[in-house]
């Protein structure tokens, strides 16, 4: 039985599409690249800086320049352009009635991460808000933000505890912390995705996801 569950934020809890994507088109327009937001979905999960560089050709250096940029319009205007998936309020609501204890493990700044829940009247429900810190390091990825996360709550890696959310990278840092894993489809991560890296449970809404996190199993 579950009594403790991760949630990664973006494309978990809300839909960042509209800030995320605007904020990396900005970026890019500092370097002469220009690039329609509606295109940039596949860089909502993974660290900006592998997009960058993956994506785009940026070299370490151009990337972590170019984070900033995306920071300097996110700190700005993108943070707030998120909207809370339908019935996201009344699931955690009820999970935690249940006794549920709730955490958001986020590979967002912890600084942004804070702003958005705040704003979207999502903080109540959790115990903790675990984000990356803002300087680009190790320490923002997936699995040592899970690892910090159940550190600070006290909790050790263990089957009472369980990690949802729509990318690969939540779905390989829990596994790296050895919790199960729950890959939602309402977000931006494919089936065959999810599936790949061997997501234990999958589902295709915020009610199914529920029912799942109620049942403990």
């Amino acid at each position: 039985m579950w009594d403790t569950v991760l949630f990664d934020l973006d494309g978990t809890l809300t839909d960042p599409k509209e800030g995320i994507t605007n904020a990396f088109a900005y970026a890019l327009r500092h370097y002469g690249i220009e690039a329609d937001p509606d295109s940039l979905t596949s860089v909502i999960g993974p660290p900006l800086a592998d997009s960058f560089m993956e994506l785009y050709g940026l070299s370490p250096e151009r990337a972590g320049e170019a984070i900033g940029k995306y920071r300097e319009y996110f700190s700005f205007r993108g943070w707030a352009e998120n909207i809370p998936y339908p019935g996201i309020h009344e699931a955690l609501g009820a999970l935690r009635a249940q006794g549920k204890r709730l955490v958001i493990a986020t590979s967002k700044p912890e600084e942004f991460a804070l702003r958005i829940v705040k704003h979207f009247e999502l903080y109540p429900f959790f115990t903790l808000v675990c984000g990356a810190p803002m300087t680009e390091s190790a320490a923002g990825r997936k699995e040592n933000v899970i690892a910090a996360a159940l550190e600070r709550i006290g909790c050790p890696a263990s089957d009472k505890a369980v990690m949802v959310g729509d990318r690969r990278h939540d779905i390989e840092g829990a596994h790296k912390n050895a919790l199960a894993a729950v890959g939602v489809l309402y977000g931006y991560g494919s089936r065959d995705e999810l599936a790949g890296a061997g997501a234990e449970y999958i589902t295709e809404s915020v009610q199914s996801l529920y029912e799942l996190l109620r049942q403990g199993r």
